[in-house]
């Protein structure tokens, strides 16, 4: 019984975080909501940006790319980059660097410069993501790392889902540039809380002489190689394309690369043996199914109420923003609960919401709108912060504080690359099923029904012409199969995230016995 009292009674002894350690995680909080807003803030205003540097959808498609493969590059590799620099030195040159390319952005007035400037904001800003989580586990004590995870977990969820609607408001009422400005001043904030809340570390310069120069190549190689296998692959008709063929096969030496020095390395870039315990690799599987029930509900979503129901950017915006009120709501209560319920019943009833919220919108019509998807929004919702924020605790728990920079780093990448392969997967489903639909209603609409017939006629009557009587009965065909193709959309996504419920038999406890306080 003595020895079982022992870890909370070592966690009760442990002293409380003064201010600065919460001005640290106040700062991890605000870097991570500013790097995974600008995933999302362009999407709204990518039209009018196209048109103002005269870009073809095609190309304007690399402004979210670029982004989104540098930023995943960088994630695993910022546990290295902070053992290397220090953290606060790391997180400074970050900050200052995203705020420059920042302003590149909001200048550019040709692709290139877009794109460079948005490759830079995803390198720097994917140093901001992991870091967090690191700040937590390393400045806050056990009993008071819940709440830290609460203000970490509510960014992460929030800057998705609230990026559409800042980007299409300033898009509508100020000017696109704007979506990049407004960076500059939260990073100035953001670099005074950094100097006040983290102490000065000297560079170790050892892991740049010994460095797992095998692993760093691999990592971006085979991260690089796959993000943009997965977000160009749809377009680019997979392997029918040579450039999809060659990445593909970068991608395998860069992971070929990766394995060899976890093999043969003296200090690894990344412990990735990590994945291989219980605890931790069934939160890292389900980081992937979160990751794909985040970004891919905000890719569907969007689409559906843009071709269907005709919104705007920022219409559309305020329907996925409904995602982010509970994680407002429940943000006070997550952390005690975090300490009082199993994390196994958190997570199985959070993937459990998350699973009811797409099966409550297969059932989707022509007629559906905005309200048809507010039930769905309020339960995805509810059910995110619950998995979120029992796994983002249990991932740093689940290892030793020297490890959780690189759990940081592979949760975090984990959840992105989640993403990636729920819109690559989705826009190829959504390709066959639309297909599919379209094929066979035109094979049960046949050309000598009496039905058919006297609806085109009457359609002939009504717009002038045989023509646009037929261009009609097509249109209508399209539209029907769409809502059909999302409705099969939703109901994969259920299936997917059923299935990983049973991971939760995997996870172990939390600590018990942490008595939380913010003082």
């Amino acid at each position: 019984m003595a020895t079982s009292a022992l870890p909370v009674a070592s966690h009760a002894l442990e002293p409380r975080a003064d201010l600065t350690a919460w001005l640290a995680v106040i700062a991890g909080a605000l870097g991570a909501l500013l790097a995974t807003l600008d995933v999302s803030i362009v999407n709204s205003a990518l039209p009018t940006i196209q048109g103002e540097i005269g870009a073809t959808g095609t190309e304007g498609t690399w402004i979210a790319t670029s982004f989104l493969v540098a930023e995943i590059i960088i994630i695993p590799l910022s546990a290295w980059l902070e053992r290397l620099l220090g953290l606060r030195t790391l997180l400074f040159v970050a900050v200052t660097t995203f705020t420059g390319f920042s302003i590149l952005c909001g200048l550019a007035g040709d692709l290139t410069t877009m794109i460079i400037g948005r490759t830079g904001q995803g390198i720097t800003a994917g140093a901001l993501i992991p870091t967090a989580m690191t700040i937590v586990a390393t400045r806050l004590p056990r009993r008071q790392q819940p709440v830290g995870m609460a203000l970490f977990g509510i960014t992460v969820i929030l800057g998705p889902v609230l990026g559409p609607v800042l980007g299409g408001w300033l898009t509508e009422n100020l000017s696109w540039h704007y979506a990049f400005f407004i960076n500059v001043p939260v990073c100035i904030v953001l670099l005074l809380l950094l100097w006040l809340g983290l102490p000065h570390q000297r560079p170790d310069w050892s892991y740049l002489r010994e460095g797992d120069w095998f692993g760093i190549s691999g990592m971006i190689l085979g991260l690089g190689g796959l993000t943009v296998v997965l977000e160009e692959g749809h377009r680019e008709y997979w392997f029918e394309s040579s450039l999809i063929i060659w990445l593909t096969v970068i991608t395998v030496i860069g992971f070929a690369f990766l394995l060899f020095g976890q093999i043969y390395a003296r200090r690894p870039v990344l412990k990735l043996r990590l994945i291989l315990t219980r605890q931790f690799g069934s939160i890292v599987v389900m980081a992937l199914v979160i990751g794909m029930a985040l970004y891919g509900t905000i890719y569907v979503i969007p689409q559906f109420l843009a071709l269907i129901a005709h919104y705007n950017a920022l219409q559309t915006g305020y329907v996925i923003l409904l995602m982010g009120l509970p994680a407002l709501l429940l943000m006070p209560i997550v952390p005690f609960l975090v300490t009082r319920v199993d994390i196994r019943l958190a997570v199985g009833a959070g993937l459990a919401l998350m699973a009811l919220s797409c099966r409550v919108t297969t059932d989707l019509t022509v007629e559906s709108a905005g309200g048809d998807f507010t039930v769905g929004q309020l339960l995805r919702g509810v059910g995110m912060i619950f998995t979120m924020m029992f796994l983002n605790q249990g991932a740093i728990a689940s290892v030793s504080k020297e490890d959780a920079g690189d759990a940081s780093a592979i949760f975090n990448a984990a959840r992105n690359l989640g993403g990636s392969f729920a819109l690559a997967a989705l826009a190829t489903v959504q390709d066959e099923r639309l297909w599919h639909h379209s094929r066979r209603m035109e094979e049960s609409l046949s050309a000598n029904s009496p039905a058919v017939q006297d609806y085109l006629t009457r359609l002939e009557m009504h717009l002038g012409s045989a023509e646009a009587a037929f261009r009609t009965l097509a249109g209508t065909i399209q539209q029907q199969a769409f809502v059909m193709t999302y409705n099969d959309i939703f109901f994969v996504m259920t299936v997917i995230i059923t299935l990983s419920i049973p991971l939760v038999l995997f996870l172990r406890p939390l600590p018990k016995g942490m008595a939380l306080s913010m003082h």
